[in-house]
């Protein structure tokens, strides 16, 4: 066998390594005027096949036979979600088709409604307080 199909592969590897780093799932902090910090988060998927063949060489002087092959890559960054940091909070914003059933609509309420009925909580305390 042929060493340049193996070749050829840590070749492409080592292009996606390149390509693909932590940076790719878990993006630079985008920070707003108003304190906000942002972080993308992401889903990678990366795909790669190769193959080839030694022929049979018909110069007999010849030490190795002549090699055909290639390899290909494909790599899919998709966006799944934001972090937002806003005063020591963290909440999760997913990029996702909106919810289809009821029970999905409910669970994504959860977190805005927890939020709102704490500041409400909160504002009945101060009163009392005052």
């Amino acid at each position: 066998m042929s060493k340049n199909l193996p070749n050829m592969l840590e070749n492409t590897i080592a292009k996606i390594r390149e390509m693909v780093d932590a940076n790719s799932v878990v993006g630079e902090p985008i920070v707003t005027q108003d304190g906000v910090t942002i972080i993308p988060i992401s889903k990678i998927s990366v795909g790669l096949g190769g193959g080839g063949s030694d022929f049979v060489s018909k110069n007999v002087n010849r030490q190795e036979n002549p090699f055909g092959g290639g390899v290909g890559a494909g790599v899919k960054v998709t966006p799944v979600a934001f972090l937002i940091i806003k005063e020591g909070s963290v909440r999760m914003l997913p990029v996702a088709a909106p919810a289809s059933t009821t029970a999905d609509r409910i669970v994504e309420m959860v977190p805005d409604t927890l939020d709102k009925i704490a500041a409400f909580v909160d504002s009945r305390m101060e009163k009392k307080a005052e």
